[in-house]
């Protein structure tokens, strides 16, 4: 009675199997109700593979139920990297807020921050200024590191600014 592993299809022919429950053809927010769902739930393997799944369902807005598992001291810590690497490849300007929030947020996982911050990375537009104020407010010099690494290979204007600035100052 317990959901242990994930098969998933999107478009092709589904294999039906002995081992595997078939849920047939549900609606993508119901796809993603149990998607997430299991994220929220479960602490296996299921949980974790949950996650990239759900992100390909059209026209649902996943990114806040992501942030909240992203969020959330009593999920693994894989599954709340999975949710916040994926929230980093939404492209929707709250999300990077919300991933923001997170790198800012003292009383979350280092290593959870830390994949906020490569998130934030492959936001180029939005995620630079997100980035250099990483650099520029954090008090953790770890965080400030990465932010600046990632900032580095952004190859963004506005970053190599940053850099020169830092370099140049006294």
């Amino acid at each position: 009675g317990e959901t242990t592993d994930l098969r998933f299809y999107v478009g092709g022919r589904w294999r039906s199997s002995s081992s595997a429950t078939d849920l047939g053809t549900i609606s993508a927010r119901s796809a993603v109700d149990y998607l997430l769902g299991l994220a929220e739930s479960n602490d296996g393997k299921a949980g974790r593979e949950a996650i990239f799944p759900a992100t390909l369902a059209d026209s649902v807005t996943i990114w806040p139920q992501l942030l909240r598992i992203a969020r959330s001291d009593s999920r693994p810590r894989n599954v709340r990297q999975n949710a916040t690497f994926w929230l980093g490849q939404i492209a929707e300007e709250p999300a990077t807020r919300g991933l923001s929030e997170l790198v800012g947020d003292d009383a979350q996982d280092r290593e959870v921050r830390e994949s906020a911050i490569f998130a934030l990375s492959q936001r180029r537009d939005e995620g630079v200024p997100a980035l250099i104020r990483v650099l520029r407010t954090s008090k953790d010099p770890e965080l400030r590191k990465k932010a600046l690494f990632w900032l580095a290979n952004s190859r963004d204007p506005r970053a190599l600014d940053l850099i020169e600035e830092l370099l140049t100052k006294r």
